[in-house]
Order: structure tokens, then C-alpha cells, then sequence
């Protein structure tokens, strides 16, 4: 009977905290709020200047945006040339990835092996960390359990509110070792409390690289293909930096700015990241694909593939939004770079794992969905199809449960925080304030007795 109160009370005061806090959306035009920090054209507001990365979809040609390719750039250097030397290397890159970030420079052969040792060693938790902070009080959301993860680690730290850089860089290397260990901890936790099944807590080997050490360490039999790695720490180079204005970012330098310490910037960014409109948008790409596959019953058939898609973008199908999850991006025009790469290894993969009729599909909606949305939208917009579109499926060919894929995308772009970090550490120099109008016009007091 309480319970039943309860939600009638709460019901109640939401119906009156919707009644009371409406904003006329004519209101933004008329002040020329520029909503989400962005432009009527889907241009960012600049609102400050980074030298750690960049994200190109178009050119802005007087005053008009053109489309051209799209480019990831990590310090100067174009994301393909660090895969293309990756590969050529048959080394795992993403470390490499984190010195560049980091550094600002590519490292050679002996920094390279120093900072990898330096990482490897410091990915294990501390003593009764495992324990105390991840399973006496597990989460059903592991984004949620790496937050508090984060946080936790401020406890742990001798010089926590040190702002000095040598302090910050050494607090932000620390939490990048820690990340994949912090989330299959917390995944096995989740296991063992929510899902009712076994629990499988293995060390990090400090020798393995970071994609290697995740996989053996979600895994009950600590096994893993060098394919599965290659294509998994792929991932973790792509998501690994999006530039300062990406919402996960942006939130390190707002925080950041504001003079806090490091774990409560980075737990921050975590926290943005969650959203199913940041880090969990691959989420909705895998449930769309559920319902492809269910309702396309031949996926070689292009003409039935498309009718479908037709009626997703009509509201007739799936969760009737008319959105097709995985295309578009709020940069990119011709082309997300970051795609194309883990679509063509993907391949690889799925030749390996027996899954080239899927991959086929998947192929398929990426050449079929701009037409379908040029035609039902009479538009000549371009759109093209985003990393979360294929991330999925990688980690799905992986056998990673999918209450692991934001993780997975955060251990990756922690790499990309902690240099937003120190960037805003170093050159900030003033707390992020934007302005609000307030257009609620004065109202005449009511004292108690008067109210109705």
C-alpha cells in the first residue's frame, strides 16, 4: 500500500514539474539560442581550441558547408597512416595510440616498449579494490560500476587534488591501464549477482597488450584467436580520440575547468558516455539489427532489404522513430573514416568466425540506407554510415556480451580524456559559463494562506 502512495505521489509532482517547466520551442529562435552548442546548419559553437584532435566531414566554403571524405586526425596524423603502421608493424597500436595522445609525438621503438611496460604494469587493482569496491556493491549498468570505479580510485591516491602535471599525467596513465580492468571486474560481478552465473576473476598479464589482456580476462578459458585481438584493439584506436567537442570531451574540459581533480573529471565523462545518444548509440544499432534479421527472411535480397528499411524510416517498423540507427553523423557527410576501417577488418573476422551471410547484410544496409532516405525524404542531404553501425557486429563476432560495448568504448577513449585533461589543465585558464535566458516572466508572491 506504500508503495502504490509512493508512485502516486511521484506520478503527481512529475505531471507538475511538466506543467510548470515548458519552453515555447519558438523561443530559441526568437533569442537565437543555439541549442546543443550548435548552429542551424548542425555546426559546432567553436567554443575553445585543442591540438589533440580533429574530425573533418566538410569544408566550409562561403559561408556554405561542402562535404568532402571524412578524416580522423590524431595530433596532426591522419588515423589510417597509425593503422596502416600498425599493421605493417603486426603489433598491436593501441598503446601506441595512447603516447601519441598523451605525448603529442609518435614514439619510437624504445618508447614505445618503456610505456608499454609502464602500462602493463599498472593494470592490476589495488589490494582489496576487487572486493571492496567492485563486488560488495555491484551494478546491473557497467558504465555505472566504472564511475564509481573511477572515483573510488581517488581514495586510493596518495596526492589525489595535485594539480601539477606530473601528478595529472601520472593519475591519467594510471586510469588508462586500469579501464579494461575496472570493466571485466565489473562485468564478472554483474554475472555473478544479476545473471546467476559463474564468476571468473583472472590477473592482467602485464606483457599482453590492452585488446589481449580484456579478452582473456572476460573470458572464462582466458583464450583468444591474435585475429580476435587485432580486430578488437582496432576498435580501441578508432574510438580512442573524436576531438574537444565530442559530449564525453567537452564534459572533461567543463569539469576541468572548474579546477577539480582528476577522478571526478574523468567520471564525469563517463557519466556523458553512457547516454544511448554517445557511447550507447551501438546499443540501438544491435536492436534494429534483431529486428532486420527477423523480419528480412532472404538477406542476400537487396530489394527486400530495402522495402524494409523503407518502413523503418516510414514509422512502420521497429521502434518507430523512422530512424535508421548507424547512419549519419553529426560531422561526418561522405564518409566516417572510422567505419570503413572496421568494416573492411571486420571481414577478416567474419570469414574466421563463419559470418560473412550477416556480414553481407550488414554490407547491404550500409550501400542501401542513403538511397532509402534520399527517396522517402525527397532530399538531397548526404548521410553515410557511422562507426556504431559495424562496432556492434565486431563485438557481437567476438562472442562480448553486449552490456560490455560502451565499456569497451570507454576504455578506449579514456585515452582521448585524459589528454583533453591535461590539455584544459595547461591552457584553460577560465571555468566554462555559458548563458541561459531566463524567459519565465515575474510573477506577484502568494503567501500561504492565499494559495489555492
Amino acid at each position: 500500500m506504500a508503495d502504490c502512495f509512493e508512485n502516486l505521489i511521484v506520478q503527481k509532482l512529475s505531471l507538475l514539474v511538466e506543467l510548470n517547466d515548458p519552453i515555447d520551442s519558438k523561443l530559441y529562435q526568437k533569442f537565437d539560442v543555439k541549442r546543443g552548442l550548435r548552429y542551424s546548419d548542425g555546426r559546432g559553437v567553436l567554443a575553445g581550441l585543442t591540438q589533440i584532435g580533429d574530425v573533418v566531414g566538410y569544408e566550409v566554403v562561403e559561408g556554405q558547408k561542402v562535404a568532402v571524405p571524412g578524416k580522423l586526425i590524431y595530433r596532426g596524423y591522419n588515423v589510417e597512416d597509425l593503422v596502416r603502421d600498425t599493421a605493417s608493424q603486426d603489433e598491436f597500436g593501441f598503446e601506441q595510440t595512447v603516447y601519441l595522445l598523451l605525448f603529442g609525438d609518435l614514439p619510437n621503438k624504445t618508447q614505445l616498449e618503456e610505456f608499454r611496460s609502464y602500462l602493463g604494469g599498472r593494470r592490476s587493482l589495488p589490494d582489496n579494490f576487487t572486493e571492496d569496491m567492485i563486488m560488495k556493491a555491484p551494478s546491473p549498468d557497467i558504465m555505472n560500476k566504472l564511475a564509481r570505479c573511477v572515483l573510488a580510485s581517488y581514495s586510493y591516491d596518495e596526492n589525489p587534488d595535485d594539480p601539477a602535471i606530473p601528478n595529472v599525467l601520472k593519475q591519467c596513465i594510471d586510469l588508462v591501464a586500469k579501464f579494461s580492468t575496472f570493466s571485466a571486474y565489473a562485468y564478472q560481478a554483474k554475472r555473478r549477482y544479476y545473471d546467476k552465473k559463474s564468476m571468473y576473476i583472472h590477473n592482467p598479464v602485464s606483457e599482453l597488450s590492452t585488446a589481449e589482456n580484456f579478452l582473456r580476462l572476460i573470458r572464462s578459458d582466458k583464450s583468444y584467436t591474435k585475429l580476435e585481438a587485432e580486430v578488437l584493439d582496432l576498435a580501441l584506436i578508432l574510438h580512442a580520440e573524436h576531438g574537444g567537442g565530442n559530449n564525453s570531451s567537452f564534459s572533461i574540459h567543463v569539469v576541468s575547468s572548474a579546477d577539480t581533480d582528476t577522478y571526478s573529471a574523468i567520471a564525469a565523462a563517463v557519466g556523458s558516455l553512457k547516454g544511448r545518444r554517445h557511447g550507447g548509440a551501438n546499443m540501438m544499432v544491435m536492436q534494429m539489427m534483431d529486428d532486420i534479421k527477423a523480419n528480412v527472411k532472404d538477406w542476400s535480397n537487396e530489394a527486400e532489404i530495402k522495402e524494409y528499411l523503407r518502413k523503418i524510416v516510414r514509422k512502420e517498423a521497429f521502434d518507430r522513430t523512422g530512424l535508421i540507427y548507424g547512419q549519419g553523423h553529426a560531422v561526418y557527410t561522405i564518409s566516417d573514416p572510422r567505419a570503413i576501417l572496421l568494416r573492411d577488418k571486420a571481414a577478416e573476422l567474419a570469414k574466421e568466425k563463419d559470418m560473412m551471410e550477416e556480414y553481407g547484410l550488414y554490407c547491404a544496409i550500409e550501400r542501401l540506407a542513403p538511397e532509402v532516405f534520399a527517396e522517402e525524404k525527397e532530399s538531397d542531404k548526404q548521410i553515410c554510415t557511422n562507426v556504431d553501425f559495424y562496432s556492434g557486429f565486431v563485438y557481437t563476432m567476438l562472442n562480448i556480451p553486449r552490456e560490455l560495448y560502451t565499456p569497451i568504448f570507454a576504455m578506449s577513449r579514456i585515452a582521448g580524456w585524459a589528454a583533453h585533461r591535461i590539455e584544459e589543465v595547461i591552457a584553460g585558464g577560465r571555468i566554462y559559463r555559458p548563458a541561459y535566458k531566463n524567459v519565465l516572466d515575474p510573477r506577484t508572491f502568494v503567501p500561504m494562506e492565499g494559495r489555492k
